[in-house]
């Protein structure tokens, strides 16, 4: 059936008797989605007591039946207030439950489905949707991180991606980069890892540094990411690893952004630019020319700035009903 998590700050008697907020979380089971759709329930517990399930998102053809007999999983749970999912196989199960169960389906990130059929959408600025009464644009995926209190000024992370839709690989590039900025940081100790798309033979060909460790992203936790983040003063990450860009600025890290050839009309590549247009992010081009980082004065909150506007929106709602 999936966890459940009771969040909140300790109540007054007069709040305690209120009933928590009710969150599902439907998963399809991809980690980076199910980071979404906590990341928005933890921040929604930290601004009012919560309740946080999770459930398994089912077969498509298994979610349409469900809608039409106005069945869903979870049927001995209390019925939701919000029902959460981010990836397309989640869509379907969003709603069937709602149909069956109550509660307000939101979606993350651009649905395959008409926008009108979910209550309220949160969706990335490069899906390029324009805002409205039931649209939220986000920078950015969302995600569970949030700033550290210290962190070290001399420990860097190094995040490496690898083949994807909006950037051109060139194992070669990325390895005369990390060279060069390891030359020019001595002071720092760097952290490298890697993830499932970079090249398997990009490690192998890494060149050895006293100031670098290698951790494959096959060695590493759930918590690694999260952990070495919030250490790290400067973490530096290949333009194709979009999601970990704005994880970095959420913890509140210095970024740093290799130079990769971008792939014509990529969304990425345009939030990307903005970016660093924004000087929310330094490219390597620029760090070479200048020697330091933009500082990242203002660390993202966007899982917090969605929990806000969620809650005015349904007490708005409430408020008309």
């Amino acid at each position: 059936m999936g966890c459940t998590t009771l969040w909140g700050s300790p109540l007054s008697e007069s709040v305690a008797s209120d009933p928590p907020l009710r969150v599902w979380i439907v998963s399809d089971g991809k980690p980076g989605h199910v980071n979404q759709s906590l990341g928005l329930a933890e921040a929604l517990a930290r601004a009012t007591p919560s309740e946080i399930r999770t459930l398994p998102a089912l077969p498509a053809w298994r979610a349409w039946l469900a809608w039409w007999l106005k069945r869903s999983p979870g049927t001995a749970l209390p019925s939701p207030d919000l029902i959460v999912g981010a990836g397309h196989a989640t869509h379907l199960t969003l709603l069937a439950a709602r149909r069956a169960r109550g509660g307000r389906a939101v979606v993350l990130m651009k649905p395959s489905l008409p926008r009108r059929w979910f209550d309220l959408c949160i969706l990335p600025r490069h899906d390029g949707i324009a805002a409205d009464a039931r649209t939220l644009v986000t920078e950015g995926a969302l995600n569970r991180i949030r700033p550290a209190a210290t962190r070290d000024a001399r420990q860097g992370l190094l995040l490496i991606g690898g083949v994807s839709p909006h950037f051109e690989w060139h194992s070669d590039a990325i390895q005369l980069q990390i060279k060069s900025m390891l030359a020019r940081t001595p002071e720092t100790h760097w952290t490298l890892t890697t993830s499932r798309r970079t090249p398997a033979e990009f490690l192998a060909e890494l060149p050895p540094s006293p100031n670098l460790t290698v951790v494959p992203h096959t060695a590493t936790s759930p918590d690694w990411l999260p952990d070495r983040l919030a250490r790290s003063g400067t973490v530096w990450v290949t333009p194709d690893s979009a999601s970990m860009v704005f994880e970095a600025l959420s913890a509140g890290a210095d970024v740093g952004v290799f130079d990769l050839p971008v792939k014509p009309k990529s969304r990425v590549g345009q939030a990307i630019a903005q970016l660093a247009d924004a000087q929310r992010i330094t490219r390597f081009v620029t760090w070479c020319a200048r020697g330091t980082l933009h500082p990242n004065l203002h660390p993202l909150a966007e899982a917090d700035r969605c929990a806000t506007w969620i809650l005015e929106w349904l007490k708005n709602e409430n408020r008309t009903n």
